[in-house]
């Protein structure tokens, strides 16, 4: 059988391993509090106690943080990296893990855990800012943009499934975009060319309910890690409609 302490980074294994018996009891009453609590609880707990502690050490990574502006940038998204921002999103991406925990319940500690037990998992908050930015932004994007976007990508079928394809079920399930005549080719099919209007707070609420925080991260980090990173013409996309929207 696999001692559990042995799946802890050592530093950590030796400070619980030399804990004296009273100590000990203390660990243990909070190991079971805080598997006992709901998820939502844990995610208020995990942000308390550690929110300080993960500010301090992104905010002591310049370059990873100044290369994630960048990327913001590029995109023509307005959010700056401040520690107010951290705390925002610290505080969400634990409430986002919480919502995980209906997909894949014996994932969210350790999703959430990982952030502190690992000092280089402190680049899955920026890469988690910098993916649930963009995907904010598609989601405010008409089809005709978002359209626009995926077909700018190098690998389009891939960019379309993983983001563009979730995004408009959403959209539909939602009610914020009704495609009443899709199937009509020769319709001019307004539906394809208004831009959602959704507010911030349920825009937030949407791209939660979408994707899992793996997936936002994960396209953060294709962005800052890719060579090449996700092509984003934004005079091309947001160009005015045409007559011709297959243009």
């Amino acid at each position: 059988m696999v001692n559990i302490l042995d799946r802890l980074p050592q530093e950590a294994r030796e400070w619980a391993e030399q804990l004296h018996w009273k100590e000990r009891r203390y660990l243990l009453s909070l190991c079971h509090l805080l598997c006992a609590v709901p998820p939502e609880t844990q995610a208020q707990f995990l942000d308390e106690y550690t929110a300080d502690g993960l500010i301090n050490k992104i905010l002591q990574d310049y370059d990873t943080q100044t290369k994630v502006q960048a990327h913001l940038d590029s995109f023509r998204i307005p959010t700056q990296l401040d520690k107010e921002l951290l705390r925002h999103y610290i505080k969400q991406f634990y409430v986002h893990s919480a919502q995980d925990v209906r997909r894949e319940p014996e994932r969210y500690l350790e999703s959430a855990l990982r952030l502190v037990l690992s000092p280089e998992e402190k680049n899955y908050v920026l890469n988690y800012i910098l993916g649930f930015e963009l995907l904010q932004t598609v989601f405010k994007m008409s089809w005709l943009q978002q359209e626009r976007f995926y077909l700018l990508q190098p690998n389009q079928e891939d960019f379309f499934n993983s983001y563009i394809k979730p995004i408009r079920n959403t959209h539909r399930i939602n009610g914020i975009v009704n495609p009443k005549d899709e199937k009509v080719f020769f319709s001019r099919r307004d539906y394809f060319v208004k831009t959602p209007n959704i507010s911030e707070q349920k825009l937030v609420a949407l791209v939660m309910a979408t994707f899992v925080t793996d997936e936002v991260s994960n396209l953060g980090f294709i962005i800052v890690r890719n060579t090449q990173p996700v092509p984003f013409d934004y005079d091309y996309i947001y160009k005015p409609d045409e007559e011709n929207i297959f243009g």
